[in-house]
């Protein structure tokens, strides 16, 4: 198997790990297992300590003390203010409208690209961000859930911050994945992460219950934290090292198709007009942003 087949199987266990992650994390919140900051030190003490038993497996290059800075933006944006937001809106609105904002990403990552890698805006691109700012638009504004006690409007806008802030994180890593393996500089990554995410998790930590949870909310804590944290966390950079950016911004296409079809099976969420017409601009945009335009003969 070459490094490229290996990238893209990889990043496709990425998006289904996401993808089910809607679904578990947000019934262990709503069900008040676990309060969205408590649940959030938890992924990441979990698998910080996962990485740091990996590094004594794995023997690691030396990291130049000026990239522990570039590290450390990349934890604040990649798990500290990615992760809090993620929950906490995932916690306000449902998997299917937090999982179609997420597809936005590619076009923050389009947008980032011009002003920080010197990337042509052409009109293709500019159609392409203004089709999925009105569908991400559509879908905050006019998106409802069934659930008493979600607030969509302001889960969807901490969503879409959260994409915005993880879009950011993959630019950042993409330099580091060029220097380095991810063993090398994951493991301080999460580090860092833990020590900015701690202040505000560590109450909400202390309020768990651990005797109320049943075996499917154990089991959905420790997917969150082995499987949509650990796991993502360490196929990601793997993929990055040998993909584009860009392509692994084409692949968060697959989490709405995947987080959407687990939320109906599971009961978690459903369908409706809404969500489609919010689907088709923001999958339309996202197209003509990556469209390759057609080279003149």
């Amino acid at each position: 198997m070459n490094s490229r087949t290996f990238a893209l199987i990889a990043l496709f266990m990425v998006q289904v790990l996401y993808g089910l992650n809607y679904t578990y994390a947000k019934n262990v919140m709503n069900e008040n297992f676990i309060k969205p900051f408590g649940f959030v030190l938890l992924r990441v003490a979990g698998a910080t300590l996962l990485f740091w038993l990996m590094g004594f497996v794995f023997k690691s290059e030396k990291i130049d003390r000026k990239d522990y800075v570039t590290i450390f933006f990349a934890a604040v944006f990649g798990v500290g203010i990615n992760m809090i937001l993620f929950l906490k809106g995932l916690e306000l609105t449902s998997p299917i409208h937090a999982s179609v904002i997420m597809t936005i990403t590619p076009v923050i990552i389009m947008v980032l690209s011009i002003f920080f890698l010197n990337e042509k805006l052409t009109k293709l691109k500019i159609g392409g961000i203004f089709l999925a700012f009105c569908g991400g638009v559509l879908l905050t504004a006019l998106g409802k859930s069934d659930r008493v006690g979600d607030n969509v409007l302001l889960g969807n806008i901490f969503i879409f911050i959260n994409a915005i802030s993880y879009s950011i994180y993959v630019i950042i890593i993409k330099k580091l994945t060029a220097k380095y393996h991810p063993f090398t500089f994951i493991k301080w990554l999460f580090l860092f992460g833990l020590i900015l995410i701690l202040p505000f998790g560590y109450g909400e930590t202390t309020e768990i219950v651990w005797s109320s949870f049943s075996p499917y909310i154990w089991f959905s804590v420790l997917f969150v934290i082995i499987g949509a944290t650990f796991g993502t966390y360490f196929l990601n950079p793997l993929a990055l090292k040998s993909l584009k950016a860009s392509t692994v911004g084409v692949f968060i296409y697959l989490q709405p198709v995947i987080a959407g079809l687990f939320a109906i099976i599971m009961g978690a969420d459903k369908i409706d007009s809404i969500k489609i017409m919010a689907m088709c601009l923001i999958f339309s945009g996202v197209y003509l942003v990556t469209k390759k335009p057609k080279k003149l003969i």
